[in-house]
């Protein structure tokens, strides 16, 4: 009678009951498992202060939703991002870019036509300053395509033309490098120096470009710019 009595007064009370009598020396050590233990039921004040020590939680089980924000520390700092551009159309200036860029000369006339010298070399040229120093980073060059400029007068301008060279405003050629004396020789003024970047577009077949023929351009600078400040 005596037991049914107690079991009784345990059902009626419920929760209220086991919190209030029931303690640690009541249950036996090591014997409470995970699935004793409600989904979603343990706070934090339930492991504070070292009632239940990093011994007692499985390795990898839990996941950074588990902690409050700013307890978990910061992580290493992400690789840097894949540098700076700029869209310089056909007359050499510049149309859009992340910033940064500007042009010192565009397509300059130096020399004479008929002297072979640097300056007349240099007309076919743009010469732009990354604002930065070069000597750890990369510099890219593309042709961007034009399919609404005619620059051959054939009325075709979606690169279908049949024959040789015969769709300049999907081809063409250009290099870029950064201007470095002794090295690459950039002849404008204040161009000389490593803060510089020269790109060279060209025809097919590696005819110097003119007016009607130059070609737009992207030039990308990688590597992650960080001696700009």
């Amino acid at each position: 009678m005596a037991v049914s009595v107690m079991a009784l007064v345990v059902a009626s009370t419920g929760t209220s009951y086991a919190a209030g009598l029931i303690g640690s020396d009541d249950i036996r050590n090591n014997s409470i498992q995970s699935k004793d233990v409600k989904d979603r039921t343990l706070k934090g004040r339930d492991i504070k202060n070292d009632v239940i020590g990093s011994n007692k939680v499985r390795n990898g089980s839990l996941k950074a939703r588990d902690f409050k924000e700013g307890q978990l520390p910061a992580g290493a700092q992400g690789p840097a991002g894949v540098g700076r551009w700029a869209l310089v159309d056909a007359s050499g200036a510049i149309v859009s870019q992340s910033g940064g860029f500007s042009v010192t000369a565009a397509y300059p006339t130096l020399a004479p036509m008929g002297a072979d010298t640097a300056g007349l070399r240099a007309n076919g040229n743009v010469y732009i300053n990354a604002g930065e120093d070069l000597t750890n980073n990369g510099v890219l060059a593309v042709v961007a395509l034009q399919n609404t400029v005619d620059q051959n007068g054939d009325a075709v301008t979606n690169g279908r033309a049949a024959g040789a060279d015969a769709n300049p405003e999907f081809s063409g050629e250009i290099s870029a490098a950064m201007c470095q004396p002794n090295v690459v020789n950039c002849a404008p003024p204040g161009t000389g120096n490593t803060n510089h970047l020269v790109v060279s577009p060209r025809n097919s077949d590696g005819s110097v470009t003119t007016d009607g023929t130059r070609k737009r351009f992207y030039v990308v600078v990688t590597g992650d710019s960080s001696d700009r400040g």
